[in-house]
C-alpha cells in the first residue's frame, strides 16, 4: 500500500464518521436544516413547471399527433440542445428509435450533438455556433422536424439551426425555459416553462414523455397493423426513408 493511498484512506474515514458530520443522526439520512430546506424548496419549485406545462398540454398532445403522422410518411426527427438540454433531446430520439411504453416499430431520430466527430470537426472548422446548423443542412429534408431545447432559449448554435430549418421547409418546435425568448421566437411553434432554470429542465423530461404519449396513441390509431417489430407478424425487415 503506497503513502498516497493510506492519507486517501485515512481522509475518507475521517469524512465518513459521524463527529465530522455536523447535524448526521444516527440512522437518519437527515443532514442538517439548511440543506434539508434547500432540497425541500427546489421540490417545491418543481409545481410551478408542471403547472405550466398543464396549462400547455394541448399543444404538447398535438405535437405528438403531428410528429406521429409525419415520420409514418417516412419524415424524420431531429433534435439537438447544449449540456442538460442536449441530453433531453436524446432522451426523446431514444423513445423513437427504441420504445416509449408499448411495441412498435422503430422510427428515424437523431440527436445532432451527439455525432460527436461531426460536432468537433464542425467546431473546429466553422466555430461552435453552426454545429448543428450545419447537420441540419446535411440531414434534414422538407417535412422533417427538428426539436430544439435550451432552458434559457438563448444558445447561438440553436438560433442557428431554426434559421437554416426554416429555409428548408422543416416545422421547427423549440422547448425552453420562461418566456419571452430568441429561440421560442425563431422556431414556428415552442412550449415555454416558466419555473427556474433547473425545474425547466426537468419539466422538459415530463413534457417530452407527455409528448411520446400522444405520439404512441397516434400511432396506434393509424397503423396498428405495424405496431409489432419489423421482421415479425409478416411484416419486411428494415424501413425508414429511401
Amino acid at each position: 500500500m503506497t503513502a498516497e493511498w493510506s492519507l486517501r484512506e485515512a481522509d475518507l474515514r475521517a469524512l465518513t464518521t459521524p463527529s465530522a458530520l455536523p447535524g448526521v443522526l444516527p440512522g437518519s439520512a437527515f443532514v442538517d436544516a439548511a440543506s434539508a430546506d434547500a432540497v425541500r424548496i427546489h421540490l417545491d419549485n418543481v409545481l410551478p413547471a408542471l403547472d405550466s406545462l398543464r396549462n400547455q398540454s394541448g399543444r404538447l398532445a398535438a405535437w405528438g399527433v403531428e410528429l406521429a403522422q409525419r415520420l409514418l410518411r417516412g419524415q424524420r426527427l431531429l433534435a439537438a440542445g447544449n449540456g442538460g438540454s442536449a441530453a433531453e433531446a436524446q432522451h426523446l430520439t431514444a423513445e423513437l428509435v427504441g420504445r416509449f411504453d408499448g411495441e412498435r416499430v422503430p422510427f428515424s431520430a437523431i440527436s445532432l450533438h451527439a455525432e460527436s466527430s461531426a460536432v468537433t470537426a464542425i467546431a473546429n472548422d466553422y466555430g461552435y455556433d453552426d454545429v448543428f446548423a450545419r447537420q441540419v443542412r446535411a440531414h434534414a429534408r422538407s417535412g422533417d422536424v427538428l426539436m430544439l431545447l435550451s432552458t434559457s432559449g438563448k444558445s447561438p448554435n440553436l438560433l442557428r439551426a431554426a434559421e437554416v430549418a426554416s429555409r428548408l421547409n422543416v416545422t421547427t418546435w423549440a422547448l425552453t425555459g420562461a418566456g419571452p425568448n430568441p429561440l421560442a421566437d425563431a422556431c414556428n411553434e415552442a412550449v415555454m416553462i416558466e419555473a427556474l432554470n433547473a425545474n425547466a429542465q426537468e419539466g422538459h423530461l415530463i413534457a417530452l414523455h407527455a409528448l411520446c404519449r400522444a405520439f404512441d396513441l397516434e400511432v396506434a390509431r393509424r397503423s396498428p397493423a405495424v405496431a409489432p417489430v419489423p421482421g415479425k407478424a409478416g411484416l419486411p425487415k428494415g424501413g425508414g426513408r429511401p
